[in-house]
């Protein structure tokens, strides 16, 4: 089984530039042991299953509880019988568009 995990977790009303707060959450995803890849939307995480995942969400989370408000927003797929996938769901797209 695999789950894959779409992520953003954004601050709300601490200003205008939430990096620092991104970076700390981002920081939990990356010592969690979880694969893990951050893009410019958000952060993309792959577990064995979806309770490893939300864990991980989970405890980003509550890494910003010093702050009042937080939006989390999360797009999960999950597949039984297939190993991770998070690289190859980009180069099956890639082979296809002949790059």
């Amino acid at each position: 089984m695999s789950a894959m995990a779409f992520v953003s977790i954004t601050p709300l009303g601490e200003g205008e530039s939430v990096s620092e707060y991104v970076a700390r959450a981002v920081r939990v995803i990356k010592n969690s042991g979880l694969e893990w890849r951050l893009t410019p939307m958000g952060t993309i995480i792959e577990g064995e299953n979806t309770a490893a995942v939300l864990g991980v969400v989970n405890s980003a989370v509550e890494e910003l509880g010093d702050c009042n408000r937080i939006s989390v927003s999360i797009k999960i797929d999950y597949r039984r019988g297939r190993e991770a996938g998070m690289s190859r769901k980009v180069e099956s797209v890639m082979e296809k568009i002949d790059l």
